[in-house]
């Protein structure tokens, strides 16, 4: 069989397509680091100046091309750079594990109070869990990555939430995988059921945490969305 003549136009600007997708991920990429080194230091800095870590670990992903490709399809963005650099927000994503529900609100706190960190969206699952029961804290955020070329600023997603939160979490998110989403009715209500254990053993450990320090601090409050776009406790 013959083979089909070669476009050269054709191949160049498939790779033209393939670099500029490229270059469009290393921006995300370096948004999402920036915001782990900003978690790593103030990690660090806890460590020294108060001699205790909020941060159990800091985990990063970044969409694929074809997870992207997904979505603006959902979506129905338009299927070039600027439209997906307008409409998706989540392509670099950051989560944050916490000891204690309080070291999720500090933690969000001293992040989004940094000058070069501008706050785009909060949704507090915390103080409004989803109707199956997830909790989590989630901030868009925005970070300069300052290249060879200029500036850029990325948007970034980033979770807050603690241990007994990314457990029910990563359970959720298998049982919907293993039933591509129909989940029988059965599961979904224990799942509601072990939401709402979790939160008791959150709010069980936090006490016991204050009771041995020694503390007596005010319950832990939701956040409120202020004017200028930053988030503080109500």
């Amino acid at each position: 069989m013959a083979s089909l003549p070669v476009d050269d136009d054709l191949i160049e600007h498939v790779r033209g397509l393939r670099d500029e997708m490229t270059r469009f991920l290393a921006e995300y990429r370096f948004g999402m680091r920036e915001i782990e080194t900003k978690m790593s230091i103030l990690r660090e800095d806890f460590e020294h100046a108060h001699a205790y870590n909020p941060v159990e670990n800091v985990s990063c992903r970044l969409k694929s091309p074809d997870s992207i490709a997904e979505k603006v399809a959902r979506k129905g963005i338009e299927p070039d750079l600027e439209s997906i650099r307008a409409q998706i927000t989540d392509i670099a994503g950051v989560r944050v594990t916490c000891s204690f529900v309080r070291d999720v609100y500090r933690l969000f706190e001293l992040l989004v109070s940094q000058d070069d960190v501008t706050v785009r969206e909060v949704k507090d699952y915390i103080a409004n869990p989803k109707p199956n029961g997830y909790k989590s804290l989630h901030a868009i955020v925005e970070v300069p990555v300052f290249l060879s070329t200029g500036t850029v600023h990325v948007p970034v997603e980033v979770q807050f939430r603690t241990i007994a939160m990314d457990f029910w979490a990563s359970l959720e998110h298998k049982i919907y995988y293993k039933y591509d989403k129909q989940v029988p009715t059965r599961l979904t209500d224990s799942l509601r059921e072990a939401a709402i254990t979790a939160a008791e053993l959150d709010a069980r450990m936090e006490s016991l945490h204050r009771e041995i320090h020694g503390e007596h601090a005010a319950p832990v409050a939701p956040l409120r969305t202020l004017p200028s776009g930053r988030a503080s406790h109500a």
